[in-house]
């Protein structure tokens, strides 16, 4: 495909968002700070205004602090209409078993905390689920949608890419972050989720951060953490490795190691088909 039929394509997907926005006429969005949802927070509120588009950040101890923060600034760079508000699945049982529906536990706390606010504001929840999202195993999407939410970065027809490419046409920074999943993300399946593993968690990928490293997954196996980079990162996490071992000890690990396969989004649902 050219990069006129490319930028062609982004303009009639870009369009087909606004119009899927317009006809559901006011919205609650929710809002992690990642590239997705950032995207769809912003063009949702260039669409609507602030009086009919609402950003929520649900704030829990899967969210690391480093993103919420991050929220908290996107809202004052694009003047949205932005609240945050706490959710409680980690009160949960069900959640903190961390079987395959985790996910569907963790969207259900959400739809507990959006669904009154969509309904004081006459509105409708919205997430930046994408095409590409529907090929992995995401129970939460069920769970959002057997609630109510709609996925218009879906109807409109928008892969990741399309959203990163859109995102940097209309000058937004997020266009290149990172992907940044739940903390509860780096914690296998089957391996109880407490709020002291994803503390531990959090600040291994804050060190390893301020190392400069800059996307990035601490998986934890209880003493052990398994540090996954991109691969054009790995000689330089080995060449630093005295820096890289001191970082993750003195955040409680005991040992340290590398996976040789590098970063792999959601890798942990491999686990699943085996």
């Amino acid at each position: 495909m050219s990069a006129t039929e490319q930028r062609d394509e982004l303009d009639v997907a870009l369009e087909r968002l606004r119009e899927e926005l317009r006809e559901l006429e006011s919205v609650v969005v929710a809002f992690s700070g990642g590239a997705d949802s950032a995207f769809l927070a912003y063009v949702a509120h260039q669409t609507l205004g602030r009086d009919r588009c609402t950003v929520v950040t649900a704030v829990s101890p899967s969210l690391a602090a480093s993103e919420r923060n991050d929220c908290s600034e996107l809202a004052a760079e694009w003047s949205l209409s932005w609240v945050e508000v706490e959710t409680s699945e980690l009160e949960s049982l069900d959640y903190q078993r961390n079987d395959a529906d985790r996910c569907f536990h963790c969207k259900t706390a959400l739809m507990d905390v959006i669904e009154p606010i969509a309904a004081d504001h006459g509105a409708v929840a919205i997430l930046g689920v994408n095409l590409d999202d529907l090929d992995d195993h995401r129970p939460g999407q069920r769970a959002a949608s057997e609630r109510g939410a709609q996925f218009p970065l879906v109807y409109s027809g928008f892969t990741k890419q399309m959203v990163r490419d859109a995102s940097k046409k209309l000058g937004l920074r997020t266009w290149d972050k990172p992907a940044a999943a739940c903390l509860s993300s780096r914690v296998p399946y089957g391996m109880a989720v407490t709020v002291s593993v994803l503390s531990r968690v959090e600040r291994a990928e804050a060190a390893l951060h301020a190392l400069g490293f800059r996307e990035l997954r601490v998986r934890h196996y209880d003493d052990t953490a398994r540090i996954e980079v991109p691969l054009a990162a790995i000689d330089e996490l080995i060449a630093r490795r005295a820096e890289v071992v001191e970082a993750v000890t003195a955040c409680g690990y005991r040992y340290v190691t590398l996976d040789l396969e590098g970063l792999r989004s959601g890798n942990l649902n491999a686990a699943l088909n085996s």
